[in-house]
């Protein structure tokens, strides 16, 4: 049987982003699959500067990755009670392509935070960003990381029994949902 591909999404630019590890940590506990990373250092969405030259090849390119992976996992840092910047500039511009490559994908949304929430408004000001592209957004169980700099033994897997069973859980449905 082939192996899956699973399109990781980080919301977060930074080289080791908590946002990271948990997307890698989940195509681990996803099981046999090819991690694929979607690149979001993509410029920000200008109309005029699409008419002009139009839609950049990293925008297709993160396009054509999100076309081509069996599912995607989304882990989005929380910036003033909102996902990042450069996520939602990312799915701004693949709404430009002229295609719908979320449609019907399954998607597996998480978030990894400093606070103490996890990242859960981000979380849900993403799925509510989601919605119009109409893809299969598994509703739980949620995966919200708490403090999330210190989740994280040397390997980059999840210390907290509790993280770990809902993230392996998660992951378990995502496998289902592509599956069906």
């Amino acid at each position: 049987m082939a192996a899956y591909t699973l399109l990781g999404i980080s919301g977060s630019l930074r080289q080791d982003a908590t946002n990271t590890m948990l997307v890698r940590e989940a195509a681990r506990l996803f099981g046999e699959c090819d991690l694929v990373l979607g690149d979001l250092r993509l410029p920000l969405y200008d109309g005029d500067q699409e008419a002009a030259t139009g839609v950049p090849g990293a925008v297709q390119t993160l396009c054509d990755q999100i076309a081509a992976a069996d599912a995607v996992v989304i882990s989005t840092p929380e910036y003033n009670k909102g996902p990042s910047g450069v996520l939602k500039n990312a799915l701004d511009w693949v709404s430009r392509t002229g295609t719908r490559p979320w449609s019907g994908k399954p998607v597996a949304v998480m978030s990894a935070a400093a606070g103490r929430a996890g990242g859960e408004r981000a979380q849900m000001v993403l799925r509510g960003f989601m919605q119009p592209f109409r893809p299969v957004i598994l509703q739980g169980p949620e995966v919200h990381l708490a403090d999330s700099s210190n989740q994280f033994d040397a390997e980059g897997h999840l210390t907290a029994e509790a993280y770990l069973r809902d993230l392996t859980a998660l992951m378990a449905a995502l496998r289902t949902a592509v599956d069906r």
